[in-house]
């Protein structure tokens, strides 16, 4: 336990030299490395989300490939092809989402149909191509990027997609002062992200994801997830609660919460604290609730104030 703090400790550190002010968005993105899961970064042009994402990589020593989704991306650049070789024999030649940190840059911007390349990948870490399966690498993990205030050519990903992301988070605008200090690191010759190298491996962060499991979950715990997962599903306000692997996500997210806190089992405020950013991505608002001007994140907050919050663990 102790060793994976000191890992992530480093990794938040050599993060914070190139994204400034961010250190609760850079916790939820270490999280979801810790529980194997999938990002969606949704926020306005300009405020850092690929610098987060190449941060992220380029602090870990594993193999990263960018994707830039336009609308001529074609599901085989992204899972593969085959294709005959000079001795006639049919070769696979991998595609881009063949590596263990994949950014998914403007996800939004690239037909369903390409969006569709990704679900047995980020579901299963194996893609298919011609009837034959290739396993990924591990760890695995996609950071996908879109931006919510353009919609001129863009294709809104799906439920089944969405509900693959492990969680959506938001970076934001900087304080005065942050953006003062960001200003400052990026006046010279050099940029900070040139300046940062691998201080983890691939083999850490295996360790440290199965370190995760083991974090202790009462059952109280477990029936205080479900109970907040059921609650979504019977709201008025939502045509679309959470799925079950939405209440899986939220107990691994708790463990992942725990172990960046020092502890090996989880308390309600994990869940509380990543239950935002790991269900309301996932919810669809109904047409009463629209009319009334509600955000996910509201009724949310408004469905978790009702379930009994467990005081006793065994």
């Amino acid at each position: 336990m102790q060793t994976s703090h000191s890992v992530v400790t480093a990794l938040k550190q050599n993060i914070a030299r190139a994204v400034v002010g961010k250190d609760e968005v850079v916790e939820l993105l270490l999280t979801a490395l810790l529980c194997e899961g999938h990002v969606l970064i949704e926020d306005v042009p300009g405020v850092g989300k690929t610098t987060l994402c190449s941060a992220l990589a380029r602090s870990l020593s594993c193999s990263f490939r960018r994707i830039q989704f336009t609308p001529d991306v074609t599901p085989s650049d992204i899972t593969g092809y085959t294709m005959p070789s000079l001795s006639g024999e049919m070769q696979f030649r991998p595609g881009a989402i063949m590596s263990q940190i994949v950014l998914a840059d403007e996800i939004n911007r690239t037909s369903p149909k390409t969006q569709s390349a990704l679900l047995e990948v980020m579901e299963e870490r194996q893609v298919t191509v011609d009837g034959v399966t290739y396993p990924l690498s591990r760890p695995f993990m996609v950071l996908a990027t879109q931006n919510p205030v353009d919609f001129v050519g863009t294709y809104p990903l799906p439920e089944a997609q969405m509900d693959r992301f492990f969680m959506r988070i938001s970076i934001g605008y900087p304080s005065v002062e942050d953006e003062m200090d960001i200003l400052d690191r990026y006046c010279g010759e050099s940029s900070p992200m040139a300046a940062l190298s691998a201080v983890c491996t691939a083999e850490d962060v295996l360790a440290m994801q199965q370190q995760t499991k083991q974090v202790y979950c009462a059952k109280e715990l477990r029936a205080y997830v479900a109970s907040i997962c059921a609650a979504t599903r019977r709201s008025e306000y939502l045509t679309l609660g959470a799925s079950t692997r939405a209440a899986i996500a939220l107990l691994r997210a708790s463990q992942g919460s725990a172990l960046l806190c020092g502890r090996d089992y989880v308390i309600p405020e994990d869940v509380q604290r990543m239950a935002e950013s790991v269900l309301c991505h996932r919810f669809v608002l109904s047409a009463d609730a629209r009319m009334r001007g509600y955000t996910p994140e509201q009724v949310l907050g408004e469905l978790m104030s009702g379930v009994r919050v467990p005081v006793r663990l065994k």
